[in-house]
């Protein structure tokens, strides 16, 4: 996978189904400040999580609008939050720390992509730390993210297990998951345990956001789904 990744050789019609438009080059075309957006470099790191990376791009180009799923532990692992929770972690995140990872959203929950051994590592600094109550190795219970003083429920991604990655394009309408903030380069930087700690036990200190925080979250009632950050991602 290591020797894949380093050829930065583009994707051609060759290496694909010659069927329809060549859907990285309409990538590449799109990328700029949309951070929604994967870009094709965003999808040859995401490819590089396969067992096949060639063969999941090539999945990829011919149905650029189907969710796909990846194993975690090698790239990256995932934590996931509830969703009001990790509005507020990236919050904290993105105004007071080093930023964030790709993040996706599906099924009421947010996915933050961290570095590998996050998921091990994770749930045991939160009870170290005594703020890990609420954590459950593989089930969730409180959708709105209330923890009670404790970090609401979590569930760690790493080694072994497999998440669903939404589609290379989709729209605010688009059923389904959808990215937060979409991977745009082949080395994205992606928090660790202690950053994420640090995010978790911040919400978990903070009061709920008020009308006048600033926030990268535009009102509910614009229905946006591009945020306009610019730092780690």
């Amino acid at each position: 996978m290591s020797a894949w990744l380093s050829d930065e050789t583009p994707l051609h019609h060759s290496d694909a189904p010659r069927h329809g438009a060549d859907i990285f080059a309409l990538l590449r075309d799109r990328a700029p400040n949309q951070t929604a957006q994967v870009t094709a470099a965003g999808a040859a790191w995401l490819a590089g999580a396969a067992a096949y990376p060639r063969s999941a791009l090539a999945q990829w180009q011919a149905h650029p609008s189907s969710p796909g799923v990846l194993p975690c532990g090698s790239a990256f692992d995932v934590v996931n939050v509830p969703t009001l929770f990790g509005r507020r972690m990236l919050e904290h995140l993105w105004a007071d720390g080093p930023g964030s990872g790709p993040v996706a959203t599906h099924h009421g929950r947010m996915l933050l992509f961290a570095s590998p051994g996050t998921a091990q590592r994770l749930p045991s600094l939160l009870d170290w730390e005594e703020w890990g109550g609420g954590f459950e190795p593989r089930t969730g219970t409180d959708p709105q993210g209330r923890g009670g003083g404790k970090v609401p429920p979590l569930l760690c991604h790493g080694t072994g297990d497999a998440v669903t990655v939404p589609p290379l394009t989709c729209t605010s309408s688009t059923p389904g998951p959808r990215w937060v903030v979409a991977p745009d380069t082949r080395s994205p930087w992606l928090p660790g345990p202690d950053v994420l700690l640090w995010a978790c036990v911040r919400v978990t200190r903070s009061a709920p956001s008020s009308a006048d925080r600033n926030t990268i979250f535009p009102p509910a009632d614009q229905g946006a789904n591009v945020y306009d950050v610019s730092r780690r991602r």
